[in-house]
């Protein structure tokens, strides 16, 4: 089988690059910017695109081919200005249009569409537990998954099946949330954010891979999919958790008043949550290698 990866050079996407090329897949990751990828896995080979139409890539699809949707700008690399809200909706609408694009353009159809989103999806929710079924929140976050799902919701009535990666905190030693999260305790200040009331929806990068995998792979697999570990814990807990993982105290909450001085509006990312849970995954058979905080951390930091 052919995948396709967009955003394939991210943490996410070179991870399902890896075991999949390693599995004998062929693999191409599809980037803006080719000297970004440097060192590719086995089966991999890198092609550049726009981002923004099908132009030179929509004949990968042609064959036994699955495509990765993962592209989009990162959410967490600085404050939320106007310029930049709509630079992280633009990096997620535009490349669904192109993932459109090829699609149509393909003289055969691909098998299966993974279409990226996130927990976000929700919207602060409480202590409500969130399943696939639950409605849309109302805040940007929330506004921005609503778009990017329905940016390649066209490819179902083209006939390729599309299933819904709706992915909570994903823990990993070599990038995204984890090391930043760890510093403050690995120089003995960490604790929770805020109130640490909030839900954590969090999922170790191997469980992240492996439903990845998993529903690319599975026929039946349509609609919304929460990839979070069955076990979401408040932020309060799973900061002890992580300051278990690292022999390190988990002291006195950061105030919430206080990130939102230095985030603005990004500091709504942390201080609210989702107490989502993987029941579609659950239920079509997904056995997760991590299913609790404590053990992943200790995996990842031993």
């Amino acid at each position: 089988m052919r995948i396709v990866i967009t955003g394939g050079s991210g943490l996410i996407g070179s991870a399902v690059a890896r075991e999949m090329g390693g599995a004998g897949h062929e693999i191409v990751v599809l980037t803006r910017d080719l000297s970004k990828v440097k060192v590719l896995p086995p089966n991999t080979r890198a092609m550049q695109w726009d981002g923004r139409t099908g132009d030179g890539w929509a004949p990968l699809l042609d064959g036994d081919t699955g495509i990765v949707h993962l592209a989009g700008e990162s959410i967490a690399d600085g404050r939320w200005t106007e310029s930049r809200k709509r630079r992280i909706r633009t990096s997620r609408v535009e490349p669904g249009a192109a993932v459109l694009a090829a699609i149509r353009q393909a003289k055969e159809r691909p098998r299966v569409l993974l279409q990226g989103s996130a927990v976000g999806f929700y919207g602060p929710c409480r202590d409500e537990v969130v399943t696939e079924t639950h409605s849309p929140g109302r805040d940007f976050l929330a506004s921005v998954c609503v778009d990017w799902e329905a940016s390649t919701a066209e490819a179902e009535a083209l006939g390729v099946r599309r299933a819904i990666l709706r992915t909570g905190v994903v823990l990993s030693g070599d990038g995204g949330a984890l090391p930043k999260m760890a510093l403050p305790f690995r120089v003995g200040v960490g604790g929770p954010l805020g109130g640490g009331r909030q839900w954590l929806p969090w999922i170790h990068l191997a469980d992240e891979v492996g439903a990845i995998c998993f529903l690319l792979e599975r026929e039946d697999a349509r609609g919304p999919f929460n990839l979070t570990a069955p076990e979401p814990l408040t932020n309060r807990d799973f900061s002890r958790a992580l300051g278990r993982a690292l022999h390190r105290p988990s002291l006195a909450p950061a105030p919430g008043f206080a990130l939102r001085l230095v985030l603005g509006e990004m500091a709504g990312m942390l201080l609210n949550g989702q107490r989502a849970v993987p029941q579609r995954l659950l239920e079509l058979g997904y056995t997760f290698r991590y299913p609790e905080a404590l053990g992943a951390l200790r995996n990842l930091f031993d």
